[in-house]
């Protein structure tokens, strides 16, 4: 018979019941602690998170009333207002039991007790220690489930033949749980593409999680990814499942995985590497069953020729690798794009008459669009909240000139300059990194930034 994995602390002052209590128990639960001493309960406490935990009424001799269970009992509460007790007295009465419910024993047990009802009682309060952290649970991943899921997301819109092929590989690796790693510029819509992947897979109707790295920060990023039990920290005031946790039988997204440090990058590694997690703060093992897609705009391969990223974790994440071209190079997509964005954004400024014409999507097709499509649909959205008419004019769109003339120097900006000089640099170093910012100046990390600023 298999045991439950589940910690039972039993602290009685009467030898001969630490015994029992251990031989009885042992047979059913992984793991049963007993104590003699109740000095040495916030020990025990800190030692471990436990599902039950048996505490005598009295310890001192002679004493009955059960005021150092009473008090023992707070001490545990204090610590842990969620632990289950179950009261243990040789006397049984109903008022100390009373007392015992209202400070907040789960139930009491009357000793001497037969085998089974110890056992039957720890079972029982067990349960619903086990369900109660389930609810929790729920509720925490609820919360981080509605703050992924605010966002709206629309269907990829696409007629360019530059996506064509694109969409056949989705089609082809949504039916598996290879690793994916999305490339592209910002804006390119790389989330769209993880998304859709994991509509068209077996893992669809689980859960799809989305963390981005960029925006957390080295000290929670074991917090955020693998969890934390109640404790663990300073601000660890209740248990918390990891994204890992939360993406079981679905698919973990992870976007800007380019900017993962070494050290945060070898813990990720790891966690892949043996399909298991533990939350911080317990030894728990967690075993991993995701659908891992990871995404970047930063040059992978040169990092890895940099010492910057790991080429093992690079092997992890691109079984199947996608890179998805800027807006620039799709401009067929232009069109429909403005179109369906404008349809979104009249809907929702309630200017459902709004309409482009032809002036204007020439101007939109004309321009360079160094934010991609999200600087398309910032656009789109800007005009409906400004434009006086529902005829969307070119003046109505105020779009940064991508072109500088450098022979005309009142035609410069600064910005447009520097976006040129980098181009330039990159394209004379062939590539290299490193170099290019040499010549420029820059350090690599200050590189890597303007060319993500740039869209580059």
């Amino acid at each position: 018979m298999s045991k439950i994995d589940a910690k039972i602390l039993v602290l009685d002052d009467d030898q001969g019941v630490l015994y029992t209590a251990n031989m009885i128990l042992k047979q059913h639960f992984q793991t049963v602690i007993t104590e003699k001493d109740p000095a040495k309960l916030d020990f025990l406490l800190n030692q471990h998170e436990y599902d039950v935990i048996v505490l005598d009424m009295n310890f001192s001799y002679g004493l009955t009333g059960g005021k150092e269970g009473i008090k023992l009992l707070k001490r545990v509460l204090e610590k842990d207002p969620k632990a289950h007790v179950l009261m243990n007295t040789a006397y049984g009465d109903i008022d100390i039991a009373v007392e015992a419910m209202k400070e907040g024993a789960v139930d009491f047990l009357v000793k001497p007790w037969q085998k089974e009802k110890l056992l039957a009682t720890v079972q029982a309060i067990y349960e619903l220690s086990k369900s109660r952290k389930k609810v929790e649970e729920l509720k925490s991943s609820q919360k981080i489930l509605m703050k992924d899921q605010q966002k709206e997301f629309s269907d990829i819109i696409s007629v360019s033949p530059v996506m064509k092929p694109i969409f056949h590989t989705i089609e082809k690796v949504a039916q598996t749980d290879a690793n994916v790693l999305i490339l592209g510029e910002n804006g390119t819509g790389k989330e769209l593409i993880a998304r859709e992947i994991h509509n068209l897979s077996k893992r669809a109707n689980e859960n799809f999680i989305k963390v981005d790295l960029g925006a957390i920060s080295s000290s929670l990023f074991e917090s955020e990814l693998f969890g934390h039990v109640k404790g663990a920290f300073t601000d660890a005031q209740e248990d918390r499942p990891g994204r890992f946790e939360l993406a079981t039988n679905g698919t973990l997204f992870l976007d800007e995985i380019g900017n993962l440090s070494l050290p945060l990058q070898a813990k990720l590694l790891t966690a892949l590497q043996f399909k298991q997690i533990s939350r911080v703060g317990s030894n728990k093992v967690i075993p991993l069953n995701i659908r891992l897609v990871c995404a970047t705009n930063m040059p992978l391969y040169e990092m890895v020729k940099q010492n910057e990223f790991r080429q093992d974790l690079l092997y992890r994440i691109n079984t199947v690798e996608i890179k998805l071209p800027p807006l620039r190079e799709r401009k067929e997509d232009i069109a429909p794009l403005a179109k369906h964005f404008l349809t979104v954004y009249a809907k929702k400024y309630q200017k459902e008459k709004m309409r482009l014409n032809e002036t204007t999507l020439n101007k939109l097709h004309g321009y360079n669009w160094p934010g991609n499509i999200r600087e398309l649909q910032h656009a789109i959205e800007r005009a409906v909240i400004m434009a006086n008419s529902p005829l969307l004019a070119p003046e109505d769109f105020l779009l940064k000139d991508d072109s500088v003339d450098m022979n005309h120097p009142e035609s410069l900006n600064i910005e447009a300059m520097e976006k040129m000089a980098i181009q330039n640099a990159v394209r004379k170093a062939g590539g290299n990194l490193t170099q290019a910012a040499k010549e420029l100046g820059f350090g690599r990390s200050t590189l890597y930034r303007k060319m993500t600023k740039y869209g580059l």
